[in-house]
């Protein structure tokens, strides 16, 4: 049986006020949370951060260069705190990265290699970033893989629906919160 955890990535203030569109994500999302922590599956928060002076920034990295420009992700600002709607609980992982994958200059995969976790759960902000980035290079590292689809979110709906219908599908499970739900749940 695969040992799980469900990853909570990028799920900070500013990127909430950005993408959320009032469809419910964040209630969602926490039905997801509590329902892992529930069948003792461990919860893991990723979050973006980079250091005052942004010096891992590079001027040929268009995305990061544009959140620089607009203020965002420095390590310490209010912005970069987890949502408090899904915050997490004592004993809960925070793993910082740097980059767009939850792997790149963090030290995820240390942590879930200690745990023997071989099978992870992604969720977060946004599908076509962090959660696309995240399953590309966790499915090079050999991991089993769900998307909970319902649990992602993107600033465009039809990009977040291209990738979660059609290319996601090719490398791992994509189901909603229910589903899972009902699949870790003891019948």
């Amino acid at each position: 049986m695969a040992n799980n955890a469900l990853l909570v990535m990028d799920i900070q203030r500013d990127i909430v006020d950005i993408a959320d569109d009032g469809s419910g994500y964040l209630p969602r999302l926490r039905r997801a949370i509590d329902g892992a922590r529930a069948a003792n599956i461990p919860v893991i928060y990723v979050v973006i951060g980079l250091r005052p002076g942004r010096p891992e920034v590079s001027t040929r990295n268009r995305v990061l260069t544009a959140a620089v420009r607009d203020g965002l992700f420095t390590e310490g600002d209010p912005g970069t705190d987890i949502h408090p709607d899904i915050a997490p609980q004592h004993g809960d992982v925070v793993v910082t990265k740097r980059r767009g994958s939850a792997f790149s200059g963090s030290d995820l995969d240390l942590v879930l290699r200690v745990r023997g976790i071989d099978s992870l759960v992604l969720t977060g902000i946004a599908t076509s970033g962090v959660v696309l980035h995240t399953l590309c290079q966790a499915g090079d590292l050999d991991f089993d893989l769900t998307v909970l689809a319902d649990a992602c979110l993107d600033t465009d709906p039809e990009v977040h629906a291209v990738l979660t219908g059609k290319l996601f599908p090719r490398w791992a499970d994509v189901v909603t919160v229910e589903d899972w739900l009902k699949a870790i749940t003891p019948q």
